[in-house]
């Protein structure tokens, strides 16, 4: 059966991303705080965090009060680090989410949570779509994801309207690792809401932490000037 293509990156680097992320400035300072400014309350809620990673935001829901909590990822690596963890309530399985998450009940969510992944599937109407399947009626989608207008530049593509497949060396993580990911221009992200049931609440580009300057300069210039990602929040119609 054939891997997401970010799967072999995401396990080669696990143990050092799961080290490095928690105080890394992109995800300590630029994407967490964004992504938690627009949480809703989820105090006794039951959340999904869709590409968890080694669990860095159930740790946090967790600690908000949430009472159950599902983290999924397609690296077998990221979810034996983050079960090791024991966050409370706090439940975690291998999945791809390119295919339909069949184990869940519809309406079984009240907030789905996903930092971060989406750049790695092809099809974000069939993942939206999904979502909206799991999430209860006025349950939450909440993403953040690579900034299509940093992404057109930085990848000098020719085809702002396309949605291609792409490749970055990452640096940050140990040993220089090849991460392929999808560049798509922004009206497919905003339109994978709007398509699939969902109302646009909350939209953010979010521009990094006073801490970010102290820990790596010359990418929070960067980021004051252009944005590197971007977070959206819908709610299920």
């Amino acid at each position: 059966m054939k891997k997401p293509i970010a799967y072999e990156a995401y396990q080669q680097m696990a143990e050092a991303y799961a080290k490095i992320a928690p105080t890394k400035p992109h995800n300590a300072y630029y994407d967490k705080p964004a992504m938690l400014s627009l949480l809703p309350d989820i105090k006794g809620k039951y959340i999904l965090d869709a590409g968890c990673g080694p669990g860095i935001y159930l740790e946090i829901l967790s600690e908000r009060g949430a009472s159950e909590l599902v983290g999924l990822d397609a690296s077998e690596k990221m979810i034996s680090i983050a079960r090791k963890k024991k966050i409370p309530r706090a439940k975690f399985s291998v999945r791809d989410l390119n295919r339909p998450l069949v184990d869940f009940s519809p309406e079984s969510f009240d907030l789905i949570l996903s930092a971060l992944t989406i750049s790695y599937l092809p099809d974000l109407n069939a993942v939206f779509s999904e979502f909206h399947r799991l999430l209860k009626p006025q349950g939450h989608l909440l993403i953040s994801t690579q900034h299509p207008f940093m992404d057109f530049l930085y990848f000098d593509s020719q085809q702002y309207f396309a949605t291609e497949q792409v490749t970055t060396t990452w640096k940050g993580f140990g040993a220089p690792v090849e991460v392929p990911c999808y560049r798509r221009p922004m009206q497919d992200l905003v339109l994978a809401f709007l398509n699939n049931g969902y109302t646009l609440e909350k939209f953010l580009e979010p521009r990094p932490l006073p801490r970010f300057k102290e820990l790596d300069p010359k990418h929070y210039e960067e980021l004051m000037q252009f944005p590197g990602f971007v977070c959206l929040r819908g709610r299920k119609n």
